[in-house]
């Protein structure tokens, strides 16, 4: 069975250090979406409808 480690760390309202095994990374902005950067240069967004579900 394997371990897995990841803690997120609220810097201010809608900005959070993310950490984990594979490294660290950065997400920011409003509720319902967001725009997350990784230690590697990726950069992933997602957005969604609060309280949907989608």
């Amino acid at each position: 069975m394997g371990f897995r480690f990841f803690k997120r760390i609220k810097i201010a309202k809608g900005v959070s250090l993310n950490v984990s095994k594979a490294g660290v990374s950065v997400s920011a902005g409003p509720k319902g979406a967001k725009v997350t950067v990784s230690s590697k240069g990726k950069v992933t967004g997602s957005a969604g409808i609060p309280g949907t579900g989608l």
